[in-house]
């Protein structure tokens, strides 16, 4: 077996990142621990001690001391309050949803709603995210794209699309006339969820109204959804990207209503090259808008 004493910085570091990649989140001991054991000897010494009752001195009569108030038993010294460790008990999914609907109709701009968003820590998925991804860009623009969830590369930057897919969004940008500094960019989610899973029905629900405000606060135009979950978040339908890309629909928030348009994400691009035509096409539709918008230069 390997130590990590045998591996070089470099390769420690590769290896630190692959475990992020992959989702772990705890380190072993090389010591096995029994847990258990150290929970029941919690318990006993949070135990208080059973107060041992004198007994009637040899030769009384058990009912000589009736009519007169028995002692009461001391009270058991009670331990120190000590500081609490560890994760602090988790908020009810309800109660997480209120508080995140509160902190979002609060925000007056994008610069208040992320200060709030970071200091939000009713989901989760923050505590396990090293980054909390906001928008970012011309937030006047009136132009918005808005992906699904952090991945590692994003979660490493703090920034949407980093690493690869990044390169490649950039790249689908440029080939209809825009960059990362035109459009505002965000994601639907704010954190990465472990291991890159998909986020859990309570968890989207906790971070609606923080998109949602976003969207209402920069007031786009015409938006671009990119990615499977951000076209079913958005429009409400469980099929597949293929099936909800190239169509315009419009998206009800607060008082506006603003058309928007679904297409592959770049890193399904990266998977599976052979959509690219797929995603271009989208593209030029998106561009096309953005013209009859006056978004966009011809």
């Amino acid at each position: 077996m390997i130590s990590a004493n045998d591996l070089s910085p470099a390769e420690l570091a590769a290896l630190l990142h692959f475990h992020a990649d992959a989702g772990v989140e705890w380190l072993l001991e090389e010591e096995a621990v029994d847990r258990f054991a150290e929970f029941e000897a919690m318990k006993a010494a949070r135990r208080p001690a059973t107060q041992v009752q004198p007994q009637a001195p040899a030769g009384e009569r058990p009912g000589a001391g009736e009519g007169r108030t028995p002692p009461r038993p001391l009270a058991a010294a009670r331990p120190a309050p000590t500081a609490a460790s560890g994760p602090q008990p988790a908020i009810p999914d309800g109660e997480a949803v209120q508080q995140a609907r509160f902190v979002a109709e609060t925000a007056r701009s994008l610069a208040e709603l992320k200060t709030a968003i970071e200091a939000f820590n009713g989901c989760n998925l923050k505590h396990s995210a090293r980054s909390t991804i906001f928008a970012s860009g011309d937030a006047t623009s009136g132009i918005m794209v808005i992906g699904s969830a952090p991945g590692a590369e994003d979660d490493r930057e703090g920034v949407p699309f980093s690493g690869k897919s990044g390169q490649l969004f950039d790249k689908m940008l440029a080939a209809i006339g825009l960059t990362r500094s035109s459009v505002l960019l965000t994601q639907v989610i704010p954190w990465r969820p472990p291991g890159n899973r998909p986020p859990s029905a309570a968890e989207m629900d906790i971070c609606r109204p923080f998109i949602e405000r976003q969207i209402a606060l920069a007031e786009p135009k015409a938006i671009l959804l990119l990615g499977n979950f951000s076209a079913r978040f958005f429009f409400g339908e469980n099929d597949t990207i293929h099936g909800l890309r190239g169509r315009w629909k419009e998206i009800a928030v607060a008082d506006c209503v603003i058309p928007a348009i679904a297409s592959l994400h770049p890193q399904d691009l990266l998977t599976a090259p052979v959509n690219k035509r797929l995603a271009w096409n989208d593209l030029l539709a998106f561009q096309a808008k953005l013209k009859s918008l006056s978004l966009l230069r011809n």
